[in-house]
């Protein structure tokens, strides 16, 4: 009967085994990739887990290249979906004083010259809770946060607060870059900032590249370690968050960084800047 498909038994026989094969490593992949991103992030993308899963597989004798890898988390719907956000929390409709914009086409050539600031919102059972974080542009280092089930200007402050206990190079000057959120506008965190040093600077305009690092932050804790869903309080989102915060910042490998960990940056500055702005060619270095 075989014979009758122009094939030899000893070739069937072969594919067979080439076929249970390919079965059992696509087994091993999907098991390596899930146990990945139950450590260090649901919503860890391809490349990173390709070049991170690497050497686990080749130990396991699996030798793949990126696109069969890319195929094998495609056919078991392991690629990560886009989202969207919905929330709003800024406010910039106001009165207070803004301040001028101090980063506009300029980038930071080192750690601890430029920290960006955001708030995001975590959803809990008895509503929504907020995040507010200081990350440092060049490093991408998650300097200080604070969650609460308020978004008062208190939670902004006690998150640059950690920032500021946090520093390691405490005689360089610093500049903090926001949107024009009231509670940044505040002044009793501006006040707060300025007592310590720092150079207050604010988005001018909207534009989704202004104030790209933060957000860019915001979205990689939400969806990628198991923040965007609904948490049963805020106690419980506190002790996700300080784990999610530490993976980030000690593990969680990043492509701008060129495949290094923001505290490995922040402490060696060995990384050329990485931009997230479109039009790069203008790009000047901050010079404080």
């Amino acid at each position: 009967m075989i014979q009758c498909f122009g094939i030899s038994k000893q070739a069937f026989y072969k594919r067979l085994r080439s076929q249970k094969t390919r079965r059992v490593q696509q087994q091993l992949i999907i098991r390596l990739i899930k146990d990945y991103r139950s450590k260090y992030g649901m919503r860890t993308g391809g490349i990173k887990l390709y070049k991170e899963l690497k050497g686990d597989m080749n130990q396991l004798g699996i030798k793949i290249g990126r696109d069969k890898f890319y195929r094998v988390m495609r056919i078991n719907n392991l690629l990560v979906p886009k989202t969207k956000r919905f929330h709003i929390t800024t406010d910039s409709k106001h009165r207070l004083f803004k301040y001028k914009n101090l980063i506009k086409n300029k980038v930071p050539s080192r750690p601890e010259q430029l920290w960006v600031s955001d708030i995001t919102y975590i959803k809990t059972q008895s509503g929504h809770s907020y995040l507010a974080l200081v990350t440092d542009a060049y490093s991408k280092q998650i300097m200080g946060y604070k969650l609460a089930s308020h978004m008062k200007t208190s939670l902004c402050i006690d998150a640059l607060k950690m920032a500021l206990k946090n520093r390691k190079y405490k005689n360089q000057k610093l500049i903090h870059h926001s949107d024009r959120g009231i509670q940044y506008c505040n002044p009793l965190y501006t006040g707060f900032a300025e007592q310590n040093g720092i150079l207050m600077s604010m988005t001018e305009k909207y534009d989704p590249y202004e104030n790209a690092i933060a957000e860019r932050i915001n979205r990689t804790l939400k969806y990628e370690y198991d923040l965007k869903r609904t948490i049963k309080n805020t106690k419980l989102a506190k002790k996700i968050v300080k784990r999610a915060v530490e993976i980030y910042n000690n593990k969680r490998p990043h492509f701008s960084l060129k495949l290094n960990t923001p505290n490995f940056v922040h402490l060696n500055k060995n990384v050329d800047y990485h931009s997230y702005k479109r039009n790069k060619q203008n790009l000047e270095v901050l010079t404080i």
